[in-house]
């Protein structure tokens, strides 16, 4: 298994970005899917997800109203829509991907649920 994230840069506050993450390896349209991200000196943390077999999304409180998970079952992938986007939005940004199995609920924000992960792309949001 395979997952390529691109699409981050330099942005301005307030600005947009839509991150993409594409999958070989496994159907992300039957998967759970998730964003991470990692800023310096921090812990991984959970921006968003997509429940496995289903369109049911969770995002951080940080980023609920900003930031949209869905899916690219054209692209076997998902995208990270972001907007409003603000400096402590800076950090590398990994998407993930669950194996067999199915998560509960709470076991999406937690990053051990994941086996899968792509190398990440880098988000900095400045002026």
């Amino acid at each position: 298994v395979q997952l390529q994230a691109s699409g981050g840069g330099l942005v301005q506050p307030g600005g947009s970005l839509r991150l993409s993450c594409s999958a070989s390896g496994l159907t992300s349209s039957r998967n759970g899917m998730a964003w991470f991200r990692q800023a310096p000196g921090k812990e991984r943390e959970f921006v968003a997800a997509v429940r496995k077999g289903t369109t049911s999304t969770y995002y951080s409180n940080s980023v609920k109203g900003r930031f949209t998970i869905s899916r690219d079952n054209a692209n076997n992938g998902v995208y990270l829509q972001m907007n409003v986007l603000r400096p402590e939005d800076t950090a590398v940004y990994y998407c993930a991907g669950t194996g067999a199995g199915n998560p509960i609920i709470s076991s999406y924000y937690q990053p051990a649920t994941y086996p899968y992960w792509g190398q990440g792309t880098l988000v900095t949001v400045s002026s």
